[in-house]
């Protein structure tokens, strides 16, 4: 296959190739970064659920918010990974 003339990271016409991302990948995307940022500000401020709610349901041991870490990092990881398969998806479709 022949190369069209011009510098080699050149498109034709000069334009990248469109990439067709649905509001899936960004919801995806922004769920990831939510949570993410959530469980850095409870590793960082675990009271921040007492100071929110007003309760201690854990008694004040800090297992909820090892929990609450967990469960968050657990939907970054897993939100993240979705965004990255719609990124692919789009990627081969243009």
């Amino acid at each position: 296959m022949t190369r069209p003339p011009g510098p080699p990271n050149e498109f034709p016409g000069g334009q990248m190739p469109s990439r067709t991302l649905r509001t899936r990948f960004w919801a995806e995307s922004a769920l990831a970064a939510l949570a993410a940022a959530l469980a850095v500000v409870t590793i960082a401020v675990p009271t921040w659920i007492e100071a929110v709610f007003g309760v201690e349901p854990d008694g004040g041991s800090g297992e909820l918010e090892w929990l609450v870490v967990v469960v968050l990092a657990l939907v970054a990881v897993g939100s993240a990974a979705l965004a990255g398969r719609e990124w692919r998806r789009a990627a081969l479709a243009g």
